[in-house]
């Protein structure tokens, strides 16, 4: 028995081995392992933020009052809002708008001063660049702040109920907080994805597949042989991307490590076991990158890596649950970011098992069944 599982083990080594220097060996797939992880990282550290630090603004003064002077100023002294200019004509402001130049405009009604005497509600105008929702929500929230202090100021009665604020998870609402644990997954179950998916398909091209098939080696080795690969480059690449996010970025891992990259193991071998399956059913090497970003794209939308889950239409979210990349990603960000135990998030793993059993079985039968 003993030298059975000897002889199995030595057969692995051999395949894997195999595996590496195919890998190794080929420069277009060492850039694509390396190259990609490292400059997405840090693209989307820098590049994914919807925090907007300054908002250029213009204003129309038509009331020209000691008041209208007042609430520019109070817009003014946010630090947030920047006049980029104090318009004359109404027309203007569609120039700065359509042009970028300015994020909002505000106008003041020429009745301004008279109504806030007699006790009247007066309309301030408020137009946000909608082109950029995130952007027009952010101001738009800004704005409604400061009418409501400016209110409040002038009424002389201190309100009796003052809003203090937490954020859970992340206190500064740093748009990187949220996009690079996501990454982590996005790219690490892509790149898998591909490598495990050029495994067959290279050696079909160049002739060396009906070798395997017919040397004695049993199809659960050859299986193994080449699902181990990959999952080590995937689980590589989550470990430099950590660093990335840790280290450079300093978002805070607030989990445990080992539950992070057992997670991360589940993760990678459901992309390896989808990746083998359409290796074998790929005549060719282009035919699995065509497979592949067919795939890769609904998957990461519906993924809720860039828009929430709950926010899309119920037919999608019932999609959802056939797609391995958002539990996986749900996993990495909640061990991340709010440091849950793999205990408290076991329902995100039966998907992830039952779609890397599924497909890894069926692989195995495509490998000799599918010409």
């Amino acid at each position: 028995m003993m030298e059975g599982i000897q002889l199995y083990l030595e057969q692995l080594a051999v395949i894997c081995r195999k595996e590496i220097l195919a890998i190794w060996q080929d420069k277009a797939t060492r850039l694509i392992i390396v190259v990609p992880c490292i400059i997405l990282g840090f693209l989307f550290g820098y590049a994914a933020n919807y925090n907007l630090e300054k908002a250029p603004y213009v204003v129309i003064d038509l009331s020209h009052s000691k008041e209208s002077a007042d609430l520019i100023s109070h817009i003014d002294g946010t630090g947030f809002f920047q006049r980029a200019a104090t318009l004359q004509n109404a027309r203007e402001i569609d120039d700065y708008i359509n042009r970028g130049d300015v994020v909002m405009a505000v106008s003041i009604p020429s009745d301004f001063f008279r109504r806030l005497n007699q006790d009247q509600e007066v309309p301030v105008q408020v137009i946000a660049d909608g082109r950029n929702t995130v952007i027009a929500g952010q101001v738009i929230g800004h704005m409604g702040q400061i009418i409501s202090r400016y209110n409040l100021e002038r009424s002389g009665i201190k309100s009796p109920v003052s809003l203090e604020t937490r954020t859970w998870f992340n206190p500064n609402q740093i748009t990187r907080w949220f996009f690079l644990p996501g990454i982590i997954g996005l790219l690490s179950f892509s790149q898998v994805f591909l490598l495990s998916g050029l495994s067959v398909a290279r050696e079909r091209e160049e002739g060396t597949f009906e070798q395997i098939l017919v040397a004695p080696i049993s199809e659960p080795i050859i299986l193994i042989g080449k699902a181990v690969p990959p999952m080590i480059v995937g689980i590589i690449q989550c470990t430099i991307l950590l660093f990335i996010s840790l280290f450079w970025f300093k978002v805070p891992f607030a989990g445990s490590f080992l539950d992070f990259y057992v997670a991360v193991f589940f993760y990678v071998l459901s992309s390896t076991g989808i990746g083998l399956c359409v290796s074998s059913i790929s005549k060719n090497m282009q035919q699995v990158l065509v497979y592949v970003i067919v795939m890769m794209v609904p998957m990461a939308l519906l993924s809720g890596i860039i828009t929430p889950i709950k926010n899309m239409p119920v037919f999608l979210q019932t999609l959802t649950y056939i797609d391995p990349l958002r539990f996986g990603l749900e996993l990495i960000r909640r061990i991340y970011l709010e440091g849950l135990s793999l205990t408290s998030l076991s329902w995100n793993l039966l998907p992830l098992t039952v779609v890397a059993g599924v497909t890894l079985i069926l692989a195995g039968y495509l490998f000799r069944h599918h010409t």
